[in-house]
């Protein structure tokens, strides 16, 4: 019986030590992808209350429900002269966060008739905190945090955009 346990222990350290050694010569497998860069899809115009021009944006259009949820995550960076349009078909509150986003953001929500309705500014990257806009919005403008500020955005004004 004293031969049998002590075979068994023998037998029970082997296959631990082969499982052992099987997982430590194992590497960890690192898989290579090419970084996400910016597609030009169209052009908007950040439009004062007054009429007057305020910005030119190349944007990246999001219309998908899949390039809703992804929008700007895992971007290294974006020029100060792009952002990301979302277009959805109908106005509602939306709420965006920050999951997987690197770079901070300037959230801008405007209604169906492109006015602004608030701004959720300097974005945490990489924070779920919830950032709802203010009232019901068809689109929503991310952009370089701290520029809705520096370029002076606020409520009346609005937006137009066309595609590429």
């Amino acid at each position: 019986m004293k031969k049998r346990i002590l075979s068994l222990a023998g037998l029970s350290l082997f296959i631990s030590l082969s499982f052992t050694s099987c997982e430590e010569d194992k590497k960890e497998e690192v898989i290579e992808t090419e970084p996400i860069t910016f597609t030009k899809e169209g052009e908007l115009y950040m439009i004062k209350a007054s009429g007057d021009t305020l910005k030119k944006l190349d944007i990246e259009l999001a219309e998908s429900d899949y390039e809703h949820q992804t929008g700007l995550m895992y971007r290294e960076n974006m020029e100060d002269d792009q952002g990301m349009l979302f277009i959805y078909d109908s106005e509602r509150v939306r709420s965006f966060y920050m999951k997987n986003t690197y770079i901070p953001l300037d959230i801008i929500y405007y209604a169906a008739d492109s006015t602004l309705v608030s701004i959720q500014k300097n974005a945490t990257p990489r924070d779920e905190t919830s950032l709802p806009s203010e009232g019901p919005a068809q689109f929503v403008l991310e952009i370089n945090g701290g520029l809705s500020d520096q370029w002076g955005v606020e409520q009346g004004d609005k937006i137009s955009f066309k595609r590429d």
